[in-house]
């Protein structure tokens, strides 16, 4: 009878200490693996918590944010026109008021200026009713600013104001200008009410490229007009360092640089020799394309390292006879050459027109007998001749 209670009392005490043993165990592997229980337990991440959220069990794949591929922009042919002088005289006002816009340029080439990536012409008259007329000045223009819904309707995109009629009334009517054609959404470069407004290019994207235009003027009835001398004023090229400076800036930011300059003498068909130096120095400071006026009669062009120089476009749009002008259709490839072609036109009643066929054919030749080293096909076409 003891003996069985012994055995008992031993058996018991065996699966006493087994048990505790078990116990020990499972609390010890519990606490080695605390992530099942917190899989089981936690309530799921909230949105930006530090920590990975929970998984769904039936959704077990990880959503992620699609890669965007970063496309580099298409390059397409660019299409810039070019005019000469533009001075809304009283003819071609009176004109305006009695026909509109028709009544100033034909159908024809008011549709290749609306028509263009880019029209630039030269704005030779401020936009203002304000200020003092210049003293001892022969010719003194200013126009109305409610007139600049002509630029408007004929596309034009951008001007250059660095001539010699732009402080024709003083600084008022210059910043009259200025506002005017802000206001209208027209850009303006060769002048500003600071050395840093004048010099500044106006900067565009067209056909996957940038595009950077700057003006100057080597024409100033007196040293007054110079912003180096008087605010606001306009960006001057007797000298070319600065001109040729803010080139070389627009150059590091820009794939395509015009620099539309003021410059050679009235009524002169060749250009002087300062003209070809300075059209040379724009090309080598960084400059695609050299565009002039001033003289109001056209002007040859000129190839150098490949690159336009047209030294004058003429008048455009100015009094009631203009015998011969042009404007100029500059085609900008993807691989940045140029492509220029010539639309001839003239000006009858103060209506400038486009030229017939005839005539036209005379003006091409004309156009290569005062150029230097190119041709002009039957379609107006400018190609580089070797020399």
């Amino acid at each position: 009878m003891k003996k069985n209670t012994r055995a008992f009392i031993i058996s018991l005490g065996i699966l006493l200490v087994v048990g505790l043993g078990l116990l020990w165990w499972v609390a010890a592997g519990t606490k080695e693996n605390p992530k099942e229980e917190r899989e089981v337990t936690s309530e799921p991440q909230k949105p930006g918590n530090s920590e990975s959220p929970i998984k769904n069990e039936e959704n077990t794949e990880e959503e992620t944010e699609p890669v965007q591929e970063i496309e580099e922009p298409v390059q397409e042919p660019v299409e810039l026109v070019f005019s000469g002088d533009i001075l809304l005289s009283s003819y071609v006002l009176n004109n305006y008021e009695t026909s509109g816009i028709s009544g100033v340029l034909s159908e024809e080439l008011l549709g290749e200026m609306q028509s263009a990536d880019l029209t630039m012409v030269n704005e030779e008259f401020p936009f203002s009713t304000r200020g003092t007329q210049a003293q001892d000045k022969q010719f003194t223009f200013r126009i109305d600013p409610s007139y600049v819904k002509l630029f408007q309707e004929m596309g034009i995109d951008v001007v250059t104001v660095a001539n010699n009629h732009a402080l024709d009334y003083g600084t008022e009517a210059l910043s009259d200008t200025f506002q005017t054609l802000d206001e209208a959404g027209i850009a303006y470069v060769g002048a500003g009410e600071s050395k840093e407004r004048a010099a500044q290019p106006y900067i565009t994207e067209m056909g996957g490229k940038t595009f950077g235009f700057l003006a100057a003027s080597r024409v100033i009835p007196e040293v007054s007009w110079n912003i180096e001398n008087q605010q606001p004023g306009m960006l001057c090229t007797y000298d070319s360092t600065q001109l040729c400076e803010a080139i070389r800036k627009a150059k590091e930011n820009c794939d395509y640089v015009v620099v539309y300059v003021h410059w050679g003498i009235e009524r002169e068909n060749t250009p002087q020799d300062y003209q070809r130096q300075l059209g040379k120095a724009y090309i080598d400071a960084g400059a695609d394309l050299v565009i002039g006026a001033h003289p109001h009669v056209l002007q040859g062009i000129e190839y150098y390292n490949g690159k336009p120089i047209v030294y004058s476009l003429g008048n455009y749009i100015f009094n009631q006879e203009i015998g011969s002008t042009l404007l100029l259709k500059a085609t900008v490839t993807p691989e940045n050459e140029t492509t220029l072609q010539l639309i001839p036109a003239y000006a009858s009643g103060a209506k400038t027109q486009k030229m017939n066929e005839a005539d036209s054919a005379e003006l091409y030749q004309f156009m290569e007998e005062i150029s230097f080293g190119i041709a002009v096909t039957e379609e107006g076409k400018v190609e580089e001749q070797e020399q």
